[in-house]
């Protein structure tokens, strides 16, 4: 069913030059499905194939993609006819409460994305903090009363299954008026669940105590720039601003700032952090579509739930794994290097085809992830790798193969991204990234050849 639904979308879009260059591509597929190598992200198995093998359609809901022959932007007239691969999205949203891209228009966003078990990650520092005015009067209730009507909203949904909880990113810039409320969120909720268990209620995953307190669908994160690192050296005051008049509404102390972080995430795992500024300066399409490099929406605001997915908002990217230990001659002691580089050449393509067949639950959603293509491929079980081979999990020689690994990876990736913009073209918005993307890819090939840190570019 997926093999033989990539291979379709594949023959569609021309991207073999034979009939029997794409019977090799679907038996290679098959052979590492079958064989447990490689596996595409969850959303694929959920939903790629259903209308190709037995022509399952349903109803349409809303997705939007762009026709690879025309460019043109259509509405999807069906659940499955393209089906919604991807699982990691990143979504932007405005300070407004009704209209398209704002608060409410994220929930129902975000659950077309759950409903066919996808993620989906949001920076929402554009959102007012309380006390704020309103256009029409009064002051806004903060950010966190409307946090929690999104996690409620992704509880009852769940990604792809009852088991599974929603699977959702919440990010917020450190200088946000409502920044401890926030780092301490979950941390409160924690405390009062423990009180409800106490006091006899279910302490199980889907249990009452925990279906009582809010922020449980949620990872959140603290997105910190380096500027606030050099306040924090210093022990000087960190300033937190207004999101309507940029006004600076509290001088908070950097250390106590750090410090709640540090003992929100001791007592419940959240917020965790994500570092802003190393995160820009490895971007490698920080020019956008439009040049202006710097602008909010050319920058990374956040991540997917997981963070392993770091783009544009109003982006998507599909994934697969490969499986280390299906590369290691267990009985040699030998890892197969060309094996494992055939395999990221082909898992390349898959994820390629699949960006063509795909549909996105928003028209701007759609547009971008036509524009730039994003694809990413990762392995799985390097633990298991790692003890079969007799290497101390946390040790230099762990760090050393583990770096090789990614190194490889990484480079046939690009190579194989070079190789299908030769035949198909670059990607929309190479032309105007094209010396940024070159710069990142040389600081890569600095990093795999342990270079110095003053002989990186731009870091």
């Amino acid at each position: 069913r997926l093999a033989g639904c990539w291979k379709y979308w594949a023959e569609k879009y021309n991207y073999f030059d034979s009939k029997e260059d794409a019977e090799a591509f679907y038996d290679e597929i098959v052979y590492m499905l079958l064989n447990q190598i490689a596996a595409p992200n969850s959303p694929q198995w959920f939903n790629t194939g259903l209308y190709y093998a037995y022509g399952i359609k349903g109803k349409s809901q809303g997705h939007y993609y762009v026709d690879p022959k025309t460019e043109k932007l259509e509405k999807a007239s069906s659940a499955y006819e393209r089906p919604q691969p991807h699982a990691c999205f990143i979504q932007s949203i405005k300070d407004d409460l009704v209209n398209e891209n704002g608060i409410m228009d994220l929930w129902v966003r975000e659950a077309r994305l759950f409903k066919y078990g996808s993620g989906t990650g949001t920076n929402f520092s554009a959102i007012r903090g309380k006390g704020e005015p309103l256009s029409g009067g009064g002051t806004s209730s903060g950010l966190l009363s409307f946090l929690k009507i999104g996690d409620r909203a992704a509880g009852a949904i769940k990604s792809g299954g009852t088991t599974r909880r929603a699977a959702k990113m919440v990010c917020l810039d450190i200088d946000h008026p409502d920044i401890e409320e926030f780092i301490f969120w979950k941390a409160k909720e924690e405390k009062k669940a423990k009180l409800l268990i106490e006091a006899g209620l279910d302490s199980s995953f889907n249990g009452e105590a925990y279906e009582t307190i809010s922020g449980q669908n949620s990872n959140n994160s603290v997105r910190i720039p380096n500027s606030f690192f050099k306040v924090l050296e210093e022990d000087g005051f960190w300033e937190l601003t207004f999101r309507t008049t940029k006004e600076v509404c509290k001088k908070i102390r950097a250390k106590d700032l750090w410090s709640k972080i540090a003992k929100a995430a001791w007592e419940c795992a959240d917020p965790g952090v994500q570092y802003d500024g190393t995160i820009n300066e490895w971007h490698t399409t920080p020019a956008g579509t439009d040049g202006k490099v710097g602008a909010r929406h050319n920058r990374i605001n956040s991540s997917n739930p997981c963070s392993e997915y770091m783009f544009l908002d109003d982006t998507a990217c599909n994934l697969a794994s490969l499986n280390l230990v299906k590369f290691l001659d267990s009985a040699m002691k030998k890892f197969d290097i060309a094996a494992f580089k055939h395999a990221c050449r082909l898992w390349t393509l898959v994820l390629e085809i699949s960006v063509s067949m795909a549909q996105y639950p928003s028209k701007e959603i759609a547009k971008l992830s036509y524009e730039y293509r994003t694809l990413g491929l990762g392995y799985a079980n390097l633990g298991s790798l790692l003890m079969i081979l007799g290497i101390p999990y946390d040790s230099k020689e762990a760090l050393a193969f583990t770096g090789a690994i990614t190194s490889i990876m990484t480079g046939v990736c690009y190579s194989t991204s070079a190789e299908l913009a030769k035949e198909k073209g670059p990607f929309k918005a190479f032309p105007l990234n094209r010396k940024h993307m070159l710069r990142v890819i040389r600081n890569h090939r600095r990093a795999a050849y342990n270079s110095k840190a003053e002989d990186y570019e731009g870091l």
